[in-house]
């Protein structure tokens, strides 16, 4: 998972490209905390410069005034990481990459390639191509490099010879892709893979300017509105003037947006396919209360909490829904990352007391329901559930928004390997005795897609594979699953 944005400045848009990328970056953070990066395109005495600028941490470590002051140009792209395969700790492997030829790209990609060994492998032997980093996101530039070359001839570039080879990407490319590539001296290019898997939206601004991006608070934060979502195999490129070509380029299509970003990934004032994440959270909550009711009867409920932050729309609605009071129990340090992004089980459970305090005086004697948007590895609940007894709970219920998630994640959420899922090899008496709690409540999985799927009925399915082990590229088996181990960041 990481967050991309892209924009082509209209004309009389004087203000600073590369601010507007900053902001659209601070926007998607919640996406990606190991590194960032932003690529600007000048024109420079008849020809063009590529500026380029990436580092590792967060976009407040990897950038300084003085980076800032060198991304100069009217079109540009950026992009958050957060690593699901390659090398985590180096600087080489985040993004934007470039390359020369042909005109000069420069790509950033949210998602995960399930061929990625054997495009590199191809890429080496048929075109010669040399990758120098483990990235995925190197090899699909390599795919689109050389599928521009084959069409197009001299230096010319025309918008049929970009779609051209955008189907060429998707007809050799497997997996999840979200993709803004800059061109050199044309213009901006972006396309997502034929699933949908990964969101990408595009907006316009007063001034003209349009701009590209993975959610639609990118959009609204840097003054942009909303125009609609890129669709399933659909290539859009944005020339140097701002004129927008758009064509669908893939033969087989279908919108499968990843059901765990409405659960837990996107920002809740986010619209993604038509559907609120915000909308979608509440509606879980009614769907999950249903099950608590079925479990737990609410009178041996006092109190329902929520597990910051992701959950807390969730947990509104299942206490209103219940008739019980919803309280805050949980300050959240807002300067630790994201638990399930930390590297190893001890550095995990560590960021867990680092993350979160109790407030003692909403837990002493009480029966409370604890309400997280997942349960992934399940330690992270261990140690909440440990610390709500700590400050005085006489009963600690555990309900999960999510059903039990059992199966690796291959599509870019960093959940690739069974063993380290808590739910991949037991029964909920099993996880409810492994985490410590009186009782533990799932979400319905069918349950959750109605309630999702009721905001925007044209979206028929939903990749929902850490769940239900259904995988809507039809290419993902047990062993290429343990290829992908392999390559885990």
């Amino acid at each position: 998972m990481c967050g991309i944005a892209g924009i082509v400045q209209s004309p009389s848009d004087s203000s600073p490209l590369s601010q507007t990328l900053y902001d659209a970056m601070l926007l998607l953070q919640h996406r990606g905390q190991d590194a960032a990066g932003m690529a600007t395109l000048e024109d420079a005495g008849g020809g063009h410069k590529i500026h380029l600028h990436k580092g590792r941490g967060m976009v407040r470590d990897a950038f300084r005034t003085r980076n800032m002051r060198s991304l100069v140009g009217k079109i540009g792209l950026a992009q958050v990481r957060y690593p699901t395969a390659g090398d985590a700790t180096s600087e080489a492997e985040a993004q934007p990459f470039y390359v020369s030829a042909p005109f000069g790209l420069v790509l950033v990609h949210n998602g995960n390639l399930t061929n990625a060994d054997s495009l590199r492998d191809e890429l080496f032997r048929t075109n010669h191509r040399h990758t120098n980093t483990t990235s995925d996101s190197e090899v699909l530039l390599g795919v689109l490099a050389d599928e521009l070359e084959k069409s197009t001839r001299g230096i010319n570039l025309t918008p049929e010879d970009v779609f051209t080879a955008v189907h060429g990407v998707h007809k050799r490319v497997r997996g999840s892709y979200a993709v803004i590539v800059l061109i050199a001296g044309h213009g901006l290019l972006a396309f997502r893979d034929p699933y949908g898997i990964r969101p990408l939206v595009l907006g316009k601004d007063a001034n003209g300017s349009l701009m590209l991006a993975s959610e639609s608070v990118a959009l609204e934060g840097t003054l942009h509105k909303l125009v609609r979502d890129i669709n399933p195999g659909e290539a859009v490129f944005i020339d140097t003037t701002g004129k927008l070509y758009a064509q669908p380029c893939a033969v087989l299509t279908s919108l499968n947006p990843c059901i765990f970003e409405y659960v837990y990934l996107a920002r809740p004032d986010s619209v993604m396919d038509g559907i609120s994440v915000y909308q979608a959270r509440l509606n879980m909550g009614e769907t999950l209360a249903k099950r608590v009711v079925s479990t737990v009867p609410p009178d041996q409920i006092d109190v329902v909490i929520p597990i910051p932050e992701s959950s807390r729309p969730s947990a509104m609605q299942l206490a209103q829904l219940i008739g019980k009071p919803y309280r805050e129990g949980f300050v959240k340090n807002r300067y630790v990352g994201r638990t399930f992004i930390m590297p190893g089980q001890a550095m995990r459970k560590k960021s867990v007391r680092q993350k979160l305090n109790a407030i003692t005086s909403e837990f002493a004697g009480r029966n409370v329901l604890l309400v997280d948007d997942s349960i992934v590895r399940g330690t992270t609940s261990q140690e909440i559930v440990q610390m709500a007894r700590e400050a005085g709970a006489k009963k600690v219920y555990l309900a999960s928004a999510a059903p039990p998630v059992r199966f690796p994640n291959v599509y870019g959420i960093d959940m690739p390997s069974a063993k380290d899922l808590v739910a991949n090899d037991k029964t909920v008496a099993e996880i409810e005795a492994h985490i410590g709690c009186d009782a533990l409540i799932y979400q319905d999985l069918e349950a959750m897609r109605g309630a999702i799927q009721a905001l925007n009925p044209n979206v028929k399915n939903f990749d929902a594979s850490c769940f239900d082990g259904v995988y809507v590229t039809g290419d993902v088996d047990a062993a290429s699953i343990a290829k992908m181990n392999e390559n885990r960041s």
